[in-house]
């Protein structure tokens, strides 16, 4: 991530909660008594007014600490300096904290509401029968264009971005997994596999790519594809409705050939030491009134389908953004390949990046 951009986004948070009454505290300070609430979450990722919602109805204060990626996330877990009682990681960063013993098990007799929870985005392969964890959001990786740049050209395939006309006008989301993923979905393979063959071709294919690729970034990509400066992103699909919303030349595509299905789910680690409170707040976060008031802030897609049903069908009835079932069963989770898989990924990736020095 860019620092000036995170700088900014870091600012506008910490006032926002500063307005609210929100406690954000350095990783040092910690757990701070019974009656306290911490949560380790995405920058952004709540809208701030549930938060006091929450500590008005519980008597719970709530202290929010932010991370900017699933490793960043988990190592901050695995080191124990600080206690968080709820985190919010990804499908396959689950897994791996599933099978390293850093979070528990849900105690379903304390949820209510999980069958608001639309079924597609239950018992999935890196967590099955949520054991777990709890859906919070869902989307899509994919392809963000301004046709007005393209002279019209429409896009609706990831091969559509080796095209000779799009030299210099690319920028990539800035994630081994999701580069090295859109890769091997051109060639008909799993973003998952772990086949030599297959990664060595998607490494030959990602070389031949570099001349349309004009920079490989952070969450800056979203301001300078709201601002023209490219004409093609790839992007994760509540980036691209942000970046609709600043510019409405611009649309969204799922690739026909496949892509990345995520979610980030609630989880309560294991050194939690506020439980009960951990519980409060995934039951309130899985009331259809809340669940809708954090989408239409948040902008990404809930799981929640009783919230669905709150919320504007304009943004529901997007199928850019909540693609239906026929779509969706298509599509595949980032699945914990093991440490040495992935490394072969970065590998592959940082390979990449070089190659456009």
């Amino acid at each position: 991530m860019k620092s000036l951009v995170r700088a900014f986004i870091a600012i506008v948070t910490i006032s926002i909660a500063l307005l609210f009454g929100i406690s954000y505290l350095n990783a040092a300070e910690g757990y701070s008594g019974d009656n306290t609430l911490t949560i380790f979450n995405w920058g952004d990722y709540i809208d701030p007014e549930l938060i006091t919602q929450f500590e008005e109805e519980t008597g719970i204060k709530v202290i929010y600490q932010t991370f900017d990626s699933n490793e960043a996330m988990m190592t901050k877990i695995e080191q124990g300096g600080t206690t968080f009682d709820i985190a919010v990681p990804s499908d396959y960063t689950i897994a791996k904290m599933i099978d390293e013993d850093l979070i528990l098990p849900i105690d379903y007799s304390q949820i209510e509401g999980i069958e608001n929870i639309d079924e597609r985005f239950l018992d999935l392969s890196f967590d099955p029968d949520n054991k777990y964890s709890i859906p919070y959001f869902w989307g899509t990786v994919g392809i963000v264009y301004n046709p007005d740049l393209l002279d019209g050209k429409e896009l609706t395939s990831w091969n559509d971005l080796w095209d000779e006309s799009l030299r210099n006008q690319i920028f990539l989301a800035d994630g081994a997994r999701e580069v090295v993923g859109m890769a091997l979905n051109s060639l008909g393979f799993s973003l998952n596999s772990t086949d030599p063959a297959e990664l060595a071709a998607a490494s030959g294919k990602l070389q031949s790519l570099m001349p349309n690729v004009k920079a490989i970034l952070g969450d800056e990509i979203k301001m300078l594809l709201a601002n023209e400066e490219a004409a093609v992103g790839l992007v994760w699909s509540g980036d691209a409705a942000e970046i609709m919303y600043e510019n409405e030349a611009l649309t969204y595509v799922i690739p026909e050939e496949g892509t990345n299905l995520w979610s980030d789910n609630l989880v309560i680690p294991k050194t939690a030491k506020n439980i009960d409170a951990a519980y409060a707040f995934i039951n309130f976060m899985l009331r259809p009134d809340v669940a809708a008031q954090n989408a239409d802030y948040v902008g990404y897609s809930t799981p929640n389908a009783a919230a669905i049903e709150l919320m504007d069908p304009e943004v529901t009835e997007d199928e850019r953004f909540y693609p239906p079932a026929e779509i969706t069963d298509t599509l595949e989770y980032y699945d914990n390949i093991g440490k040495a898989n992935l490394a072969t990924y970065n590998d592959i990736f940082l390979e990449f990046k070089m190659s456009g020095q």
